[in-house]
């Protein structure tokens, strides 16, 4: 089932979209904060965004903007602004289509159905998840890239795939064996010691976004972490 998140603060109009959306089975999500949107967008890690322009605070541009620099995800603009400048600047900000108001709802399924055909045609489930999240920390997958409160530090890939496996069993031990294959590849020579050298950079790359003491060393059997920042 493909999730859409709907961003529109006119209450009446979400509740209208949200229930004709699950008359085609799809699953809606919707924004509760206004003020970042970007946090709400990982939280519900949608497949498509219905996005109206006039929004608080800032305008779907700027949201649109904002989501760009951690997705492709497809984003359809909704908006009673009706001028060929407003749906340029729509294009231009990132967006993959423009409906204006009052819409008819069979123009609206049609256009969703068209794009998640484009984006979505060869649709694996194992796709879906571009970004992990755990307690505000967010690892964006196709990235290398881990943020927490707004600081991103870039990590190599096996730093990355280290601090992946920990996050997956947080508050767990993971054994040394499982982490040294979670590393090997035909490539690379990995031994223990591989192994210590990365998880000393990751604890230092954590250290860049202000995350301290959070990977546990449990001498003779493996690493845990605990996630109390």
């Amino acid at each position: 089932m493909y999730n859409i998140m709907l961003i529109e603060d006119d209450k009446k109009l979400n509740s209208l979209i949200r229930n004709h959306l699950k008359k085609y089975g799809y699953q809606t999500c919707c924004v509760n904060d206004f003020c970042d949107i970007k946090t709400e967008f990982i939280k519900n890690n949608p497949h498509l965004v219905l996005m109206d322009v006039n929004l608080p605070l800032y305008d779907g541009f700027y949201w649109c903007r904002d989501i760009r620099t951690i997705s492709n995800v497809p984003i359809i603009f909704l908006s009673a602004r009706n001028s060929d400048m407003d749906q340029v600047m729509a294009i231009e900000n990132g967006g993959d289509d423009y409906i204006t108001k009052p819409f008819s709802y069979d123009v609206l399924i049609a256009k969703i159905k068209g794009v998640i055909r484009r984006v979505y045609g060869s649709y694996s489930e194992s796709s879906l998840s571009e970004i992990f999240e755990s307690n505000g920390l967010f690892l964006y997958l196709n990235q290398n890239v881990v943020e927490y409160k707004s600081k991103k530090v870039e990590l190599s890939k096996k730093e990355f795939q280290l601090l992946y496996s920990l996050l997956k069993n947080e508050n767990k031990i993971v054994s040394r064996e499982s982490l040294l294959e979670v590393l090997w590849n035909d490539v690379d020579f990995v031994d223990d010691n591989t192994l210590s050298v990365n998880m000393t950079r990751v604890r230092k790359r954590l250290e860049e976004i202000g995350i301290t003491n959070v990977i546990e060393t449990k001498r003779g059997q493996g690493y845990k972490i605990v996630p109390n920042w």
